[in-house]
């Protein structure tokens, strides 16, 4: 190995768990960045979305990846594969348990899969530990070391950022020798169309109360800049399964439609650092989620 390179250590780790155990809050507190959508429903993550950690003797390539579940419908299909295929490519997993939640078959049921996996080490994540009391804490520990063989076990909390470093270099203990993969300062590979996308879902998914999360889509159409002026006109349409659900997120005389426009278009200008004309509109795709020409249509692939 050359001195450049020398002690370095690069790869890939990945955070896996039932729906809604904190995933995507985790990475993004790790990443030091908004890099994942997060939301109180579950299943929020449709995609495998990568968030870089840069240390000066690592570099730490999250993989934040959809809820293990057992499917329903054949998105959940494509999601659980989606996961499954993700785990046997990383260098290290994270198996993330939260603090206040008792053990269940859900947890038991992702302990197995990975117990499968012999030849990659598994490190336990008991999160959200700043909604738990600490004997309930030390209680979780306990019981998650029962559930299988881990590498280590790292209790965290991503909204106050309690054990993050540890956690950091617990997993970069574990990824190989070699040099950086990304270059310095970037903190994610998504294309910027995709985030768009997904931060326009955040904001759909927050203004509805009703259980809509894995009935809404969203595509960006067009994405352009204004000719003569600073600001970027972007088109997307959000897709429902019926026209119920289009009446919901509309809302009354359109002011959900409008509010969810609004919190959106500011993530957005956030994350671009450019203002932004955002045009939403909501069409209905009947059952999409079961259907495999809507599902490709809308990004969901085989």
């Amino acid at each position: 190995m050359n001195s450049l390179t020398d002690g370095h250590r690069a790869g890939f780790a990945c955070f896996v768990g039932r729906p809604n155990v904190g995933k995507s809050t985790l990475m993004n507190a790790l990443v030091g960045s908004k890099v994942a959508i997060t939301s109180s429903k579950p299943q929020t993550t449709r995609r495998v979305i990568r968030g870089v950690v840069h240390r000066p003797d690592a570099q730490l390539v999250i993989v934040d990846t959809p809820g293990l579940h057992r499917p329903r419908t054949l998105l959940g299909e494509r999601l659980d594969s989606l996961v499954l295929s993700t785990l046997t490519e990383v260098d290290v997993i994270g198996f993330c348990v939260p603090a206040g939640d008792p053990i269940g078959r859900g947890d038991r049921f992702i302990a197995e899969k990975l117990a499968g996996l012999r030849k990659t080490p598994v490190v336990a994540v008991v999160t959200k530990t700043d909604l738990a009391p600490r004997d309930r804490v030390a209680e979780q520990l306990l019981e998650v070391s029962r559930l299988g063989e881990w590498a280590d076990i790292v209790p965290v909390s991503a909204a106050d950022g309690e054990n993050l470093d540890t956690l950091t270099d617990v997993l970069v203990e574990r990824l190989p020798e070699g040099p950086a993969l990304y270059a310095g300062g970037e903190l994610t590979d998504e294309p910027e169309q995709v985030m768009v996308a997904e931060l326009i879902r955040e904001a759909v998914l927050e203004g509805v109360r009703e259980e809509l999360p894995h009935s809404i889509a969203v595509v960006v159409e067009e994405m352009n800049p204004r000719e003569g002026k600073d600001i970027l006109d972007i088109y997307a349409i959000m897709y429902v399964e019926r026209p119920s659900q289009k009446a919901i997120v509309i809302g009354n005389k359109g002011a959900r439609l409008k509010e969810v426009g609004t919190n959106a278009r500011k993530q957005i200008e956030a994350l671009l650092g450019t203002r932004v004309f955002l045009d939403l509109r909501i069409k209905v795709a009947k059952d999409w989620q079961r259907d495999p020409k809507q599902l490709r249509r809308l990004g969901f692939y085989d």
